[in-house]
């Protein structure tokens, strides 16, 4: 049996206006000021700069996590995560068995330019 997805949208109307970009983890610190573990990431987007991001991609070490590309939403509005906030949303998926809100990367499959555009 196939589960259903969500309703269709147009492309115009939802993909094609979000910006979203390759960018390079260039520092990881453990973030206690969130309800639940949390890495604070700083992404290098190239000329659209760098930005914080605050996520729950803690089943990854520290050494793994810096220096990977990763995938990011940049025209999104800042989200509060307890006392921080989080301005760019990194892309990922559920950890494989892990608790609900864990993490992965959906990271490029070869070394992309950062900043380039996903399409």
């Amino acid at each position: 049996m196939v589960k259903e997805t969500k309703p269709v949208v147009s492309f115009e109307d939802s993909f094609d206006r979000l910006d979203i970009r390759v960018g390079r983890i260039v520092d990881v610190v453990f973030e206690n000021r969130t309800r639940k573990p949390t890495y604070k990431m700083t992404v290098d987007f190239g000329k659209y700069g760098k930005r914080v991001s605050y996520g729950r991609f803690t089943q990854h070490p520290v050494e793994e996590v810096k220096d990977r590309l990763v995938l990011g939403v940049l025209n999104v509005a800042p989200r509060q995560m307890g006392e921080v906030a989080s301005e760019v949303l990194i892309l990922g998926v559920q950890y494989p068995k892990a608790e609900s809100g864990e993490a992965t990367f959906v990271s490029p499959a070869v070394n992309a330019k950062v900043g380039s555009r996903l399409f």
